[in-house]
């Protein structure tokens, strides 16, 4: 037996402990009996969200300041690279184990990133905080996942992916605007290093709660398992393939085919053994749920990512007010959650996916006509709201539907596949959509950014725009076929 083996009796103990919680059939997620979990694992995403809106901010600050401009673009790629090989970590020891072990060594990987990162003297070790905090990242999300799915009776969890979703709104709304402040008057490393101070508060409420109501393994058989190697090194291999494809998508040169093609030659091999059979054909079920997760994030998320660089470029908008135009998303997003949180919705939870998947597609395929300039500026909030509606109802029902398709000891790795699916369409789409926006003047689009704020008369090119929206549109209603497909099964 090696020390990460438990001992039977451990496994007896913790099985005993698990299941000492008895809870009233009537409580909701703020009931005495979910208030600490709830309320700690809320806390947890509420401090991702906030990291992920205000790092953004400052990242440009601080890959300046250490003389990283050309490695922009790998602080980004490192921490979704690696994260990708941690799902598939975090889903067995959380399968094997139970989720408190993956959840707060991920909780302190991502703090630990943060440090590292801020506290940084050049771009590679900054590269380098980022990708421990991508390891955090994928250990935590995948390990909260399952918390869910033994924590919560099936009639609550939809109330708590909503919980999830209204953890993102304020975040959304003033994170760019405390990162902002504190990048200017303090400096953009405090922006890094004060963040994990705040984890102490979610640390203190969530993991005692989490090891009392789902800390152990689901049996003495899963405890018992060995780590599955093969998909291990699959994970090793999708995420080293998605960062090859970055890369190459980033390099138009005939040279970037050879980073591209050893990119894909890691990535089918791992997605085949990953992913569920029948994800890629779309078959119904948990197939088509996890498929769909990967659609419908990719394309909204891809197409997301340019529209304050359009809006600065194409409208002149300051970087401020082009960040706060998508600020109403984060609101309208959380709406849509909770619609779908109504016991009396769940009937018709997949016709409303399909409803989620077409506002989606109609609010990417609409977002390029600010590129004209009789429409008003303002028309890109509302429409954007309109798609982050449509994207609260679907993320939030993928989520759902994993747990009740997937039993209790799969709870980790079908967890894992779905993070793999939403993670890598963003990979592969942004990849593809970033080496068209370079192709159709993505170059001069940046210059005329940087003649924007210094006075200068360069040309933008309002093609370069459509060809990544009209893509991601059309991507988008594949979904809304595949949101067809989504069923569950008896």
């Amino acid at each position: 037996m090696t020390a990460l083996e438990p001992s039977d009796a451990e496994v007896t103990a913790a099985l005993v402990e698990t299941e000492t919680t008895v809870a009233d059939p009537a409580e909701g997620i703020l009931g005495r009996t979910y208030r600490a979990l709830s309320i700690g694992i809320v806390s947890v995403v509420l401090l991702i969200a906030f990291e992920a809106t205000a790092v953004g901010t400052a990242m440009p600050v601080a890959a300046r300041e250490l003389h990283g401009i050309p490695l922009y673009a790998f602080a980004f790629s490192a921490y979704f690279t690696t994260s990708l090989f941690a799902m598939v970590l975090s889903g067995q020891w959380a399968d094997r184990r139970g989720p408190l072990a993956p959840l707060a060594t991920g909780i302190g990987a991502f703090g630990a990133g943060l440090v590292l990162s801020g506290t940084a003297g050049n771009m590679w070790t900054f590269i380098l905080g980022r990708a421990v905090q991508g390891i955090g990242g994928g250990l935590v999300i995948v390990a909260l996942y399952v918390v869910i799915g033994r924590a919560y009776p099936e009639r609550i969890r939809p109330s708590i992916m909503a919980g999830f979703s209204a953890a993102w709104i304020v975040p959304s709304v003033v994170g760019p605007l405390a990162s902002g402040t504190v990048t200017e008057h303090l400096g953009w490393r405090w922006v890094f290093v004060g963040i994990p101070v705040l984890i102490l508060l979610p640390l203190g409420l969530a993991l005692p709660a989490i090891r009392r109501m789902a800390g152990g393994p689901t049996d003495a058989v899963a405890a018992s398992e060995p780590f599955d190697r093969r998909r291990i090194r699959l994970a090793l291999g999708i995420s080293v393939g998605a960062g090859l494809l970055q890369y190459a998508g980033q390099e138009l040169r005939w040279l970037s085919l050879v980073p591209a093609l050893a990119g894909a030659a890691l990535l089918v091999p791992a997605v085949r053994g990953l992913l569920p059979r029948g994800t890629v054909r779309a078959a119904r079920g948990l197939p088509a749920v996890i498929l769909l997760r990967g659609i419908s994030a990719g394309s909204f998320i891809v197409a997301e990512s340019f529209v304050p660089l359009m809006l600065v470029t194409q409208r002149g908008l300051s970087p401020t007010l082009a960040g706060l135009s998508l600020a109403a998303g984060g609101l309208t997003w959380a709406l849509g959650s909770y619609v779908l949180a109504r016991p009396r919705l769940e009937p018709h939870r997949g016709p409303l996916m399909v409803v989620g998947m077409v506002c989606v597609t109609l609010s990417i395929l609409a977002a390029p006509s600010v590129l004209i300039e009789a429409v008003p500026v303002w028309t890109l909030a509302v429409v954007w709201g309109f798609g982050c509606f449509g994207m609260g109802m679907v993320i939030a029902s993928t989520s759902v539907l994993l747990l009740k398709l997937s039993a209790p000891q799969e709870a980790g790795a079908n967890s894992a596949a779905l993070q793999i699916s939403d993670g890598l369409a963003n990979v592969l789409l942004l990849a593809a959509s970033g080496a068209a926006f370079a192709a159709l003047g993505g170059g001069a689009v940046g210059a005329a950014a940087h003649g924007a704020v210094g006075g200068g008369t360069a040309t933008a090119h309002p093609g370069a725009f459509a060809v990544v929206f009209l893509p991601m549109a059309a991507v988008a209603l594949v979904g809304v076929w595949v949101a067809g497909r989504v069923r569950t099964v008896p």
